[in-house]
């Protein structure tokens, strides 16, 4: 048996298969991505299995609806794949569980029309995330669906640090940070756990993507997070702002601007593509500023310059630090950043080690501190598809016991 995770989101759909054996959720056997399921659109499925990259472009009949011939093939390509056994649950990344879902669960109605309430609170991801999620109780309809939460890694954060200096009638409608990037927060945390004893001690984890976020957690729990109410909140990210003065906004309406092309500005056209003017994307941004590009280096200035004053600033929430791991697209394949950032945050102890920095190849978890480094420091290939693949595999073991 096994149990597939997806992650919806506007004109595509992530996915990773994960066999399911005596209890335990492995590593992928298979994963790809749909491109090209907005409507109209034109369907590329990429995936690979068992080492080996696999291409094809989906045909959509006359008046048919992509996302759902999307759906029709993965499904055949499920079957095929685990030979016809079929599958035990469809794991679902959803971004926003509001202070309503602290741990994943199965969905039904009640549980959509509830997450449809926080659809305002991360625009760019929930209302497609549920919309993913109807589309697949269809295609899969007996198939149990779970939902897990991006939010539910912070569920524990102490008030001082969710809390906003607002009125209390504000925070009981729910206007307090939230923290995102949680499954892969999950991750991080159990292979560090495995790998190195300083994981269950004061660390800090950076997501760092075209979503961008650092994590302070101890003992393996948050306790502080630079992203907050939405998926706007602290670091420069690819094309989101990160954290701004509310001025700015009061000065926006003012000029005329309404919510809708304050919201494009904010999370469509600021961070590193509005910086740069040039692209979202590093890899383009460092080729740029190797050409001489002063607003690519600006912008790759700036980014690194955040992710050093929020580590410094969640540094001092911990008391210390005795671990910094680094993920995402960003995190795991940029030398020059970690390199950067260590550099500029040798004052705590931190020493990496520039040779075992470069070999880090983004696939395997890797140590890049130096020998005399006080801090350990990490590189960690995020996976969260295996922690949907997980929670859902949880879910359904409380349900066999139940039964039983």
């Amino acid at each position: 048996m096994a149990i597939l995770a997806v992650n919806a989101g506007s004109s595509s759909l992530k996915f990773s298969l994960h066999p399911y054996e005596g209890g335990q959720v492995l590593p992928h056997t298979v994963s790809g991505n749909f491109e090209g399921l907005e409507p109209g659109g034109q369907p590329i499925l990429g995936w690979k299995h068992q080492g080996k990259k696999h291409k094809e472009t989906i045909v959509v009949p006359a008046n048919g609806a992509p996302f759902q011939v999307a759906l029709a093939r993965l499904r055949s390509l499920v079957q095929e794949l685990t030979q016809a056994q079929g599958l035990d649950a469809v794991a679902h990344r959803v971004v926003h569980g509001g202070g309503v879902f602290s741990a994943s669960v199965r969905v039904t109605d009640a549980v959509l029309e509830q997450l449809a309430r926080f659809n305002s609170l991360a625009p760019l991801h929930q209302p497609h995330n549920l919309e993913g999620i109807r589309q697949f109780r269809q295609a899969f309809a007996q198939v149990p669906q779970i939902a897990c939460f991006d939010t539910a890694f912070h569920a524990q954060m102490p008030e001082v640090d969710y809390a906003f200096a607002l009125p209390k009638a504000l925070q009981a409608q729910g206007v307090r940070r939230y923290g995102f990037h949680g499954l892969s927060y999950q991750y991080i945390m159990s292979v560090l756990e495995q790998e190195t004893i300083r994981g269950r001690g004061r660390v800090v984890m950076a997501h760092l993507g075209n979503g961008a976020s650092l994590c302070a957690a101890v003992g393996g729990v948050s306790v502080a997070t630079t992203m907050g109410f939405s998926a706007l909140d602290g670091l420069m990210m690819g094309t989101r702002s990160g954290s701004l003065d509310a001025g700015v906004l009061l000065y926006l309406l003012e000029q005329g601007w309404d919510a809708k092309r304050i919201e494009k500005l904010l999370y469509k056209e600021s961070g590193l593509l509005g910086v740069s003017g040039i692209s979202a994307d590093m890899r383009t941004l460092r080729g740029e500023a190797a050409q001489g590009n002063a607003d690519a280096t600006r912008a790759i200035d700036q980014f690194t310059h955040r992710v050093i004053r929020e580590t410094g600033a969640l540094t001092a929430c911990l008391g210390g630090l005795d671990l910094i791991a680094f993920s995402g697209g960003i995190g795991e394949n940029d030398a020059v950043l970690r390199e950067q950032v260590c550099e500029r945050l040798a004052w705590t102890g931190l020493r990496i080690d520039p040779q075992r920095n470069r070999q880090a190849d983004g696939k395997h978890a890797w140590a890049v501190h130096a020998p005399d480094s006080r801090i350990e420091i990490w590189v960690i290939p995020t996976d969260e598809g295996r922690v949907a693949a997980r929670e859902a595999a949880a879910l359904l073991r409380e349900d066999c016991a139940v039964a039983a």
